[in-house]
C-alpha cells in the first residue's frame, strides 16, 4: 500500500481507500458479519482511511465503522446534511450541524471526525457561505480535523475551490467521468486540495459482470434512482443509462488485458491520473475488498492506453451522460 497527503490536513491515506455507502444500505441486501469481514480485510490490506455518511444505512455503516475501528489509529471521513431538506439554509445552520457532529461522533465512538464533508449541497447552499464558518468554527474548537465538500459537478467543485477554505472535494470520477481532467484536478493540484474519487467503477458497470435488462432489487439506488428519480442522477451508474453503460463498457473490455479484469484496471486508471488523493471504491464483502486492493498491483497504462481512453470518453461516452457534469 501507498500513501499520499490528503490536501493540506497533514495526514497521509492509503491510495486505495473504502467508501462505505454498499454495507449501510441502498444497494440490495446487506450483512452485516459479511461487512465487518470486509472491513478487517481492508485494515489488514493497509487501509487506514474510511468515507462514510449519517444517511448510509441512516447510522449504519457509522456503526460498522465504530465497531470496527475502535482503539485503532485509522482516519474517518462522514458527511452531512441530506437528513434534512437540502435546499433549506435551516439544514445548514450551526445548531444544526452541531446536532448532526454530534451523532455522527456517537455512533463512530470517536472525540472528532478527521474529515466532515457537506454531502452533495445545491451550488446556491454553496455560494450562500455560512456553513463554511460553522466548519471553521468545529476545526478550530477541535471536533473535525478538516472539511470538505461532495460536489455532483466540476462547476460545484471549482466555486468550492475558489471561494472557500475546503481542505478536500470528493468527485465523481472514473473512466465514463473524465471531465474532472481539464481543470478540476489542475486546479486542486496548484491549490493543494485534496481529491476523493468516488462512483470509481460507475455502480458496477466497469467491473464488466452486468448484461443488458440486469434486474436490481427494490431497494438498490441502481434500481430506484434510474434517471435520477431520488437524487442526482450522476451519482447511479455516473449519469449513463444502464443498457448504453453496458454497451459502452463491454467496448473496453480491452483494459483488461494483462490486468486481470476490468474492476483493477478500472482503479488503476483514476490512481494514474495526476491530482488523485484517492480513490474510495464500496464493497459488500471479503472478495470485493480482496479484488479491489489487486488493483494496486497491475501494470500502469501507457500513453498510447490513456489517449485511446480519453478519445472514447469524448466520442462515446459525454454524448451519452445525462444529467449536470
Amino acid at each position: 500500500m501507498k500513501y499520499r497527503q490528503l490536501g493540506k490536513t497533514g495526514i497521509e491515506i492509503s491510495e486505495l481507500s473504502f467508501g462505505t455507502w454498499a454495507i449501510g444500505g441502498s444497494w440490495g441486501n446487506t450483512d452485516d458479519e459479511k461487512a465487518l469481514a470486509g472491513l478487517e480485510r481492508a485494515l489488514a490490506g493497509g487501509v487506514n482511511f474510511f468515507d462514510t455518511a449519517d444517511v448510509y444505512g441512516m447510522g449504519h455503516s457509522e456503526k460498522l465503522l465504530g465497531k470496527v475501528t475502535k482503539g485503532r489509529d485509522v482516519y474517518i471521513a462522514t458527511k452531512f446534511c441530506r437528513q434534512g431538506k437540502i435546499d433549506d439554509p435551516a439544514t445548514y445552520s450551526e445548531k444544526q450541524v452541531r446536532a448532526y457532529l454530534e451523532d455522527s461522533l456517537h455512533r463512530l465512538g470517536r472525540e472528532y471526525v478527521d474529515l466532515y464533508q457537506i454531502h452533495c449541497p445545491p451550488l446556491s447552499i454553496i455560494k450562500q457561505g455560512d456553513v463554511f464558518e460553522t466548519l471553521e468554527k468545529l476545526k478550530a474548537e477541535g471536533l473535525i480535523r478538516s472539511y470538505g465538500v461532495s460536489v455532483e459537478s466540476v462547476e460545484e467543485g471549482l466555486y468550492v475551490m475558489e471561494h472557500t477554505k475546503a481542505d478536500v472535494l470528493q468527485i465523481i470520477f472514473n473512466i465514463f467521468r473524465q471531465k474532472p481532467l481539464e481543470q478540476l484536478l489542475p486546479m486542486a493540484e496548484e491549490k493543494g486540495v485534496g481529491i476523493l474519487a468516488r462512483v470509481p467503477l460507475a455502480s458496477g458497470l466497469l467491473t464488466g459482470k452486468y448484461e443488458k435488462n440486469h434486474s436490481f432489487q427494490e431497494d438498490d439506488h441502481r434500481h430506484f434512482n434510474r434517471g435520477g428519480k431520488a437524487f442526482n442522477i450522476g451519482e447511479t451508474f455516473a449519469g449513463l443509462e444502464f443498457n448504453k453503460g453496458v454497451e459502452l463498457s463491454n467496448e473496453i473490455a480491452w483494459i483488461e488485458n494483462g490486468r486481470g479484469n476490468r474492476t483493477r484496471a478500472a482503479l488503476k486508471w483514476i490512481l494514474q491520473q495526476p491530482g488523485i488523493t484517492a480513490v474510495i471504491p464500496g464493497f459488500r464483502n471479503v472478495r470485493q475488498v480482496e479484488d479491489n486492493l489487486a488493483a494496486l498491483d497491475v501494470p500502469d497504462f501507457t500513453k498510447e492506453e490513456l489517449e485511446k481512453l480519453q478519445n472514447f470518453h469524448e466520442k462515446k461516452v459525454v454524448p451519452q451522460i445525462q444529467g449536470t457534469y
